[in-house]
Parts: structure tokens; C-alpha cells; sequence
């Protein structure tokens, strides 16, 4: 929303900044980016319209992108800027934020002493579908096949999930609108 250098980065001293990875990366890469992590349906017209405009001039700033982006879509979200997408996926992309996730959640397990409870709190749906799955998982234990003469507590899983997810309520949005999107989730550590 506001103008400033086109960075992204978490950590600034590492890794490429989002205008150096604007400058290189292919139209197919940017667009599978802009369409996975940002869940845009415009993903390909969103990339080509960077790429082409790249080859004008060099983006290195947040204005420059989402005017470029706002040109680039056709159809607008009455309660979303149109750029909002692309800039998630890109920042969640420069800043590995799915795999750190990932890799969080991996070794929360091995540091949570049984009966401990694991609570996550997810920003978008990526992340929601992310810790969901794993929780999942973890609750299911081992997949086996079907007539293996093996009892339930052999298999059981690592995790037990705890209630429904639980979504912000009316107030704490009021209070904080960023809370509008959070989605938290909890389980206990069986083992």
C-alpha cells in the first residue's frame, strides 16, 4: 500500500532481494510462483506483463509492481488491492516461508514432551492447508495395508488432534482487522 523498495526479503542480509529475482526469473517459473503461492487465477497474465515490462526497465519498486499488476488484471476483488496475491506469493517464495514451515513442524515433534500441546496459528490458506495435512498425518499414524492383523495402539499416531480449528471471533477482529484471516489449530503430542 505503500511505496518503498522492492526487497521482500525477512532477513536482508541474505538470499536475493525480490526485484534482483524480478530481474532473472522465467515467465513459466514466476507465473507456477504466482499461482501457487498466491492462489491467483491470473497468474500467466500477471508474469508476462512483469516480464515484458522488465525488459523496459528494471522493477525495484513496491508502487511500480502493483501499478504494473493493477494494469495487468482484469478483474478486481471489491475488498482486495489486486497486487495483494502476487505480493504474498512472491515474499512467501523469496523468504522460503512454506519450507521453513514445513521444517517446523518436522522438528516440533522431536522437542515436545508427551502431552504437550502444539498450537499453530496460520495467516492464509496455504499455510491452514499446510499445518492442517500435517496434523492429520501425525494423527493417523503409519498407513497400512488393509487386513495387516496389526491393533490400533501399535499405529497410532504421534499427534491427537484437539477440537476445531478456531477462527477469530467478531470483537478480536474489531480490535485487531489483521486477526480477521488467522486460523488456529491445536494437538496434543502422543508420543
Amino acid at each position: 500500500m505503500q511505496d518503498g523498495p522492492l526487497d521482500m526479503r525477512m532477513d536482508r542480509a541474505s538470499g536475493v532481494s525480490a526485484a534482483e529475482w524480478l530481474e532473472v526469473v522465467g515467465e513459466d517459473e514466476l507465473a507456477q510462483v504466482i499461482r501457487e503461492y498466491g492462489e491467483e487465477r491470473f497468474a500467466r497474465r500477471i508474469a508476462r506483463a512483469i516480464v515484458a515490462e522488465r525488459a523496459q526497465q528494471p522493477l525495484r519498486r513496491t508502487g511500480q509492481l502493483a501499478a504494473l499488476i493493477e494494469r495487468a488484471v482484469p478483474k478486481r476483488d471489491p475488498h482486495k488491492h489486486p497486487a495483494t496475491r502476487t505480493f504474498q506469493a512472491i515474499r512467501i517464495f523469496i523468504n522460503r516461508e512454506l519450507e521453513d514451515l514445513r521444517q517446523c513442524l518436522r522438528d516440533s515433534l522431536d522437542v515436545l514432551a508427551r502431552g504437550a500441546r502444539l498450537v499453530v496459528i496460520s495467516f492464509h490458506s496455504l499455510e491452514d492447508r499446510l499445518v492442517k495435512h500435517f496434523m492429520r498425518r501425525q494423527a493417523q499414524g503409519d498407513r497400512l495395508p488393509r487386513g495387516v492383523p496389526v491393533q490400533h495402539e501399535v499405529v497410532q499416531g504421534r499427534l491427537r488432534i484437539l477440537g476445531k480449528p478456531v477462527r477469530a471471533g467478531e470483537r478480536e477482529v474489531a480490535g485487531n482487522p489483521r486477526a480477521c484471516s488467522a486460523i488456529m489449530r491445536v494437538a496434543e503430542v502422543l508420543a
